[in-house]
């Protein structure tokens, strides 16, 4: 039975402010996401197996949740939305020749080992550009999670940018294989450059790579670090790469992000599947990034459809933790409570009719007569509603505001 009363490990329940508070901040985030023309898709909570593959490189196979249906066909929950979309969109727009702007919001899973104490369901909302290849799509991305992140409040906050062509121009000048590589990235992603110049010690590796890596510290920060990273390049492709960071800048700057923008040129991303730009939002009050995004001009080929995209996606619940450890209210809609009695009853529902038809909240509990105000006012306070209105038997309405305290004695009949 006790199994049956408790969520599995990495999973919980939303509800009452904090469930409130999500809704809204999602709001808030879809609307940004339409003013810049994005346009919603839902795909399903689970797919074939395959749209994640290990190829497809979202998600170690490990940390899938993978079933079987009656056809013995290998499913999986989602653990990445973005994969899902590219399969939609090779199928749903094959022919389309224009740019496709699409938004969504949904859940993701990923099997954690439980040592890690994160979430194994999250809630992502994000945007996928598709069909453009160009600066400017990069810079509109990157401008739509500065936009939306100001809207749900936050103001200390940087997007992280970086290019995936860098470190692996580093990598394929150091001659490393797969195992170190990716040893390498790890090592470089939690700041390591110890362990880094370490592993290269041990590897007879050319000198002016050596020197790159060893400059990867200074790689990060505002605009004037690109000037380095281009010194610093090991290739053409690395040199495109860091060129193409600095255009995007300059369209940055006109749409007034660049504050809240910096660059790390040890960037390689997650996500096997990124092409190019790649980018992290991060703010106080969480360990990770609040939103992750990149180019993966080669993802949709996978379904089909041969064409560039990118795209980002915000994890909510990461932001909405932010937020709350920023102190940080984002509005939600006000609730009201008529409290009545039987002999109250009509006026009570009239009221609630009336609120209810110029889009107030508006609760409805009926009391008996013998019961103390306290009680439901103790109820109000516990369930954050805004404003309390007591019907008594004597035909006097006791109005209460629970955000200011103003309390005050109205007729009955002259709310009808």
């Amino acid at each position: 039975m006790e199994q049956k009363l408790h969520t599995p490990e990495g999973v919980r329940d939303i509800y009452n402010k904090e469930c409130e508070t999500k809704l809204a901040l999602q709001k808030k985030l879809s609307t940004v996401l339409h003013l810049y023309g994005y346009q919603d898709i839902q795909t399903p909570t689970f797919e074939y197996y395959d749209v994640f593959r290990e190829e497809i490189g979202s998600t170690s196979t490990q940390e899938l949740y993978k079933f079987f249906d009656r056809e013995g066909n290998i499913l999986a929950l989602r653990p990445d939305i973005t994969p899902s979309v590219a399969r939609a969109a090779a199928t749903l727009f094959e022919n389309e020749d224009f740019p496709i702007r699409l938004c969504y919001a949904g859940n993701t899973f990923i099997n954690h080992s439980s040592y890690q104490g994160r979430l194994k369901e999250n809630t992502q909302l994000g945007a996928e550009l598709i069909g453009l290849d160009s600066i400017e799509a990069d810079a509109e991305m990157i401008a739509m999670v500065v936009d939306g992140l100001k809207k749900v409040g936050l103001k200390e906050f940087q997007v992280s940018i970086g290019h995936v062509d860098f470190i692996r121009g580093l990598m394929s000048g150091a001659e490393l294989g797969e195992e170190e590589s990716n040893e390498v990235r790890a090592l470089i992603t939690n700041r390591n450059y110890f362990g880094v110049e370490e592993l290269l010690d041990s590897r007879n590796v050319k000198e002016t790579i050596r020197k790159a890596f060893h400059m990867l510290p200074e790689l990060v920060g505002g605009a004037e670090v690109l000037d380095l990273a281009l010194k610093a390049a090991p290739d053409l492709n690395a040199r495109l790469g860091v060129t193409r960071l600095q255009q995007i800048y300059r369209l940055l700057k006109l749409y007034g992000a660049e504050d809240h923008v910096t660059f790390d040129l040890s960037m390689s991303g997650n996500y096997g599947y990124y092409t190019g730009v790649i980018f992290r939002a991060y703010t106080y009050g969480t360990g990770d990034a609040i939103v992750r995004g990149g180019r993966y001009d080669h993802l949709l080929e996978k379904f089909g459809k041969n064409t560039p995209s990118i795209g980002f996606a915000i994890i909510v619940d990461e932001l909405m933790s932010a937020l709350n450890r920023q102190k940080i209210t984002v509005d939600t809609v006000h609730k009201n409570l008529i409290v009545y009695t039987e002999q109250t009853e009509e006026h009570a529902v009239s009221l609630a009719c009336s609120f209810r038809g110029k889009g107030r909240n508006i609760e409805l509990i009926k009391r008996e007569p013998e019961e103390e105000r306290d009680i439901y006012e103790e109820y109000a306070r516990r369930t954050d509603v805004s404003a309390m209105l007591y019907l008594r038997d004597d035909e006097k309405i006791e109005m209460l505001n629970l955000k200011t305290g103003e309390e005050k004695l109205v007729d009955l009949k002259k709310q009808d």
